[in-house]
């Protein structure tokens, strides 16, 4: 009787526990965004990036989305940066059609 009680207490302990914890990383999660701390010096495959994202602080970067998920910030003002975001809005523009 006294095991039975004790795997009772368990399971509602592990309950609780399983909510908060998924509830308190489902609102954290929205809450984070990314930020570029680093550049890149590297120039990428624009074959392999999606998408991209502009940000001025804390330093003026692009960061680029991979297909697979990756973020890779690089500096704004290089001229095949802005050829990527160039390619990646025409391809946005392209499959809206």
């Amino acid at each position: 009787m006294k095991l039975h009680a004790a795997a009772i207490l368990l399971l509602f302990w592990l309950g609780i526990f399983t909510v908060h914890t998924v509830k308190g990383s489902a609102s954290s999660q929205s809450m984070r965004r990314y930020s570029c701390a680093t550049l890149s010096p590297r120039q990428l495959n624009i074959r392999n990036l999606i998408s991209y994202e502009k940000q001025q602080v804390p330093i003026d970067a692009i960061m680029f989305i991979t297909a697979k998920g990756i973020r890779i910030c690089v500096g704004a003002n290089q001229q095949w940066v802005q050829t990527a975001m160039r390619r990646i809005d025409e391809r946005r523009a392209a499959k809206r059609r």
